[in-house]
């Protein structure tokens, strides 16, 4: 993983500001909104999101494209697969 792939498409959650859970939960909300082969773009500034969002990833068999922080704010990219 290194810098965001750029999906035009990606369907984008702004997270900013909720603690954890809650990224995570608006991240599997938009998931299941989208298309097999979609990615979802998650804003996040809970430092929880670094690690909650990869191993959420992990145990839903999502793919997690990109993490990058940027000015305090992590951005995801996750691309449902299944």
């Amino acid at each position: 993983m290194s810098e965001l792939p750029t999906s035009d498409d990606a369907v984008e959650v702004d997270a900013t500001g909720l603690s954890c859970p809650m990224p995570v939960i608006e991240l599997a909300k938009a998931i299941d909104k989208v298309a097999v082969g979609r990615s979802v773009r998650l804003l996040a500034t809970d430092p929880a999101a670094k690690v909650d969002v990869p191993v959420w990833c992990r145990m839903q068999r999502q793919e997690l494209r990109a993490q990058e922080e940027r000015d305090r704010v992590w951005h995801f990219e996750v691309r449902r697969v299944h």
